[in-house]
């Protein structure tokens, strides 16, 4: 039997052994993740299971995580990338899907833009690959030759310079291979595209691609890897899923009453792909409206690790573009950090951006929204005594997505706001990757353009993410009020028993003024000669005694927003992996979905705080 022939034998018994979580889940569990690994280590795993003579649904699921499920990879990428790999006689390594059309062509382009080298794009497409080559170049930099063929042995040699061939072919059998191609681009019609590196010398490719998969888009998604794979080996081939008009305007309603915008939303594939088009909008508007001027991108250095790690690598593409640190909690206050970094950018005679999140993550913390709203608004002069320019407020509402701040009664009305969410989190309850953004009438213009990023990025949501907003985001309301109640009974008790221990939650009077978050922060109570060491190995320990007390209840793991259990996560060895060591935060991050027992989360950390002697009066709070 051939090599591919038994590929596509374990990759149909793979699917007929599916366990549920490689479509459902979309966060990794951390109990299982080695990130220097993950892809690899899972294939490896893999590979010995489907070796045996009998592996089960149960045994697939205790593989190792694969990636980060979903938006950098999951195990179905992963299966689907080995069988193109073993298709085509290439490396699993070397194949990389993603859900976007046009992400990996602009993946290579912003590699060799950044290391001035030359690319080479030929297709046997009808019509150019790339969407609005026209902005690719002006705001992006990107420099590039294109060219329609008919077969890859049009395709010359090139000297010094990336060659790719982009191609629209049936997955099961082998593309054409070419010695003068570098890589080469299968565009699917409805899920996506992969990438298959045939010069593995090009130092970093992959790792390259993989970061733009990471901070800019996603890799195919789950239920479209799914089809692919059947696709591939069972020669079946799945009607497309369409978003009903009717679901459509059920998100677009969700969303405008939920945030108070009276603007269109945009809704993208993920959290990151929102943010790198409403970024690059920005960048764009503020180029055109501004030409010649620097673009400061003021942005928290503790925020979420894709956040800040997308700026920097927006500031390393555009030479205008410079980050600005913001500190905003933790003993840092948000307005009088922005007053400082604000009066620096008028001085310079600069475009201020702001990234924020409203509350700050890990700590909780929210603003006072008035001063916050004057800061902002205050008129200030350059050097050269000229109004300055007034700063774009983007604001991350992931925590609290139901709070109006752009709604015409808010007090940043008057200020140019966008506001953007990871709709993986509360919008679908944890059941599908996506992510969207909306402005208020000051800022509505702004739409249009990151709109055309966008589309130029293919980044847009999938129906399926649509259909299960459309299911979701409805009952949302009424899932952040639950969890944020039962957040609330959960920190009281852990105040009541531990009132030495350093909690970051929203006070009780920002609760009555909305903001209702279902996350809180935690430092344990320690003594001893290094109290910071103490509380970080005691906060490891709270984590594992919880999940390994309540493994159907408490997940190692960064979600929020999800429908059921509780998720504990150190947000400096998860979600903060980017950011600079001295701006970490090794706290516990605890986030409550509306459904969980609250008395046996109560009553398991109890029995913590009694092993380890915590609620002793002699302890004391570093």
């Amino acid at each position: 039997m051939s090599s591919i022939a038994t590929c596509f034998g374990t990759v149909r018994k793979i699917l007929k052994n599916l366990p549920a979580g490689w479509i459902e889940l979309t966060t990794h569990r951390l109990d299982i993740y080695d990130e220097a690994q993950a892809k690899s280590q899972f294939l490896q795993h893999l590979h010995v299971l489907t070796s045996t003579p009998e592996y089960d649904t149960a045994q697939l699921d205790t593989l190792p995580t694969a990636y980060d499920y979903t938006r950098l990879g999951h195990p179905l990428s992963c299966v689907l990338e080995w069988t193109v790999a073993q298709i085509n006689q290439a490396s699993s390594e070397h194949v990389i899907t993603f859900s976007s059309k046009t992400m990996p062509i602009l993946a290579i382009l912003r590699k060799n833009a950044l290391s001035g080298g030359a690319t080479y794009l030929y297709h046997d497409t009808e019509s150019s690959p790339l969407i609005d080559t026209e902005r690719l170049e002006k705001i992006y930099g990107y420099k590039f030759q294109s060219k329609k063929i008919d077969n890859t042995t049009q395709i010359p040699e090139h000297r010094d310079a990336t060659v790719i061939f982009i191609t629209q072919r049936s997955y099961e059998s082998p593309l054409e291979c070419n010695e003068n191609i570098d890589a080469a681009i299968n565009i699917h019609p409805l899920y996506g595209s992969t990438v298959i590196i045939h010069n593995t010398q090009i130092a970093d490719m992959v790792s390259d691609l993989q970061h733009v998969r990471r901070r800019e888009t996603i890799a195919m998604t789950p239920l479209n890897a799914l089809n692919l794979l059947h696709e591939i080996v069972n020669d079946k081939t799945t009607p497309a899923e369409l978003c009903t008009p009717q679901n459509l305007e059920i998100v677009y309603d969700c969303i405008k009453e939920n945030t108070g915008s009276a603007v269109t939303p945009l809704i993208a594939s993920s959290g990151l792909s929102i943010q790198y088009a409403m970024m690059m909008g920005l960048v764009e508007d503020a180029m055109t409206r501004h030409p010649g001027r620097n673009i400061n991108m003021i942005i928290p250095p503790n925020c979420y690790g894709g956040t800040n790690d997308q700026a920097r690598r927006i500031a390393a593409l555009i030479p205008t573009v410079e980050i600005v640190d913001l500190y905003v909690d933790n003993g840092q206050d948000l307005v009088s950090s922005l007053d400082v970094v604000l009066k620096e950018a008028a001085d310079s005679d600069s475009v201020p951006i702001i990234l924020a999140e409203i509350p700050t993550n890990p700590r909780v913390e929210v603003p006072d929204m008035n001063q916050l709203a004057s800061v902002l608004s205050t008129q200030r002069k350059t050097r050269r005594g000229t109004d300055a320019v007034a700063p774009v407020f983007t604001v991350d509402q992931t925590f609290c997505p139901n709070v109006k701040l752009l709604d015409d009664k808010s007090v940043l009305a008057a200020v140019k706001t966008v506001s953007y969410t990871s709709a993986s989190k509360f919008p679908s309850g944890g059941r599908c990757n996506s992510g969207f953004c909306t402005t208020n009438n000051a800022a509505k213009s702004a739409q249009l353009l990151i709109g055309k990023h966008l589309t130029l990025s293919d980044n847009g949501a999938t129906a399926n993410q649509l259909n299960t907003m459309a299911e979701y985001m409805p009952s949302m309301p009424e899932r952040i009020t639950e969890a944020y109640n039962k957040t609330r009974a959960f920190v009281d008790h852990i105040q009541s028993v531990l009132p030495t221990a350093n909690i970051n939650f929203i006070p009780h009077d920002l609760a009555e003024r909305g903001f209702t978050p279902s996350v809180f922060s935690l430092d344990l109570p320690v003594g001893g000669s290094s109290p910071e060491e103490s509380a970080r190995l005691l906060n490891v320990k709270l984590i594992e005694h919880m999940v390994e007390s309540l493994p159907a209840d408490c997940k190692h793991c960064v979600s929020y927003g999800q429908l059921k259990g509780s998720y504990w996560t150190i947000p400096a060895t998860s979600t903060q992996g980017t950011t600079k060591e001295d701006d970490k935060d090794y706290i516990v991050r605890v986030a409550i979905a509306p459904e969980i027992d609250i008395p046996k989360l109560c009553a398991t950390f109890d029995a913590f705080c009694d092993r380890e002697k915590l609620n002793q009066p002699s302890q004391t709070h570093a």
